[in-house]
């Protein structure tokens, strides 16, 4: 498979999009259907957050957006390329260039210190040592932790490590990050903080977030809300909060 840049990507329409997205699992009633005919379509630098009961899809969705599983019918389509007609080692490939991915648990390298954690993307590209140093510490520093570079995770508050988790999904400067309820093990403030540092970003680096969440406060200051129920998505409106 050749690069994603040789492919040609340059921008202009979506960066990545869901085509009637239909994903059913097994169950003891026959199928589940979870996903029934999704469309979405973000472009570069929007941010989308997607809410709805537990169990209603939103990781589901997330994971067929970054190849992580594969829709029973329907289409990803990331910058260029068409997931399904990829190989599972392709899409592997892929992700490493043009997705970033952060989680409710951070999912950091225990034995590897802050700045190595967000190295690792660059150095599993192939990206030579001294530049993927470079490039971590600048988002360390960008996300407030260019003071404990060298700190375990272990070390760190929760907050601090979703903010390693954060510059992790973003070091190698992606199409698309997608966030997994990225707040949902923090305290209000923290949250907050890390909201901050999220679309900060996201405006600086024009990178499209897709984030499935519960906390209203993150979901009201994306640039689109979307509400899945029964299976597919709708666009809300929600009350400013006092």
């Amino acid at each position: 498979m050749s690069s994603p840049e040789a492919a040609g990507w340059e921008g202009g329409g979506p960066v990545i999009e869901a085509r009637r997205l239909f994903k059913e699992y097994p169950s003891g009633a026959g199928r589940l259907e979870v996903l029934s005919g999704v469309d979405l379509a973000v472009t570069g630098g929007e941010t989308v957050s997607v809410v709805g009961a537990s169990g209603a899809g939103k990781s589901t969705l997330l994971h067929l957006l970054g190849g992580l599983d594969r829709p029973t019918r329907g289409e990803v389509v990331l910058g260029t390329w068409y997931l399904s007609r990829l190989s599972d080692d392709e899409l592997s490939r892929l992700r490493s260039r043009l997705l970033g991915f952060v989680f409710q648990f951070h999912h950091l390298l225990l034995e590897f210190s802050a700045l190595e954690n967000v190295m690792l993307p660059l150095r599993i590209r192939g990206v030579e040592e001294e530049e993927a140093r470079a490039r971590a510490r600048k988002l360390l520093e960008d996300v407030g932790l260019g003071g404990r570079l060298d700190h375990r995770p272990s070390a760190l508050s929760g907050g601090e490590q979703q903010r390693v988790a954060v510059a992790r999904a973003l070091v190698h400067e992606p199409l698309v990050v997608l966030a997994d309820e990225p707040s949902g093990n923090l305290d209000r403030a923290n949250s907050e903080h890390l909201h901050d540092i999220m679309f900060e970003l996201a405006r600086e680096q024009n990178v499209a977030f897709v984030v499935a969440t519960h906390d209203e406060r993150l979901a009201e200051r994306t640039d689109r809300l979307l509400a899945i129920e029964d299976g597919v998505l709708a666009p809300i409106q929600l009350e400013p909060l006092g």
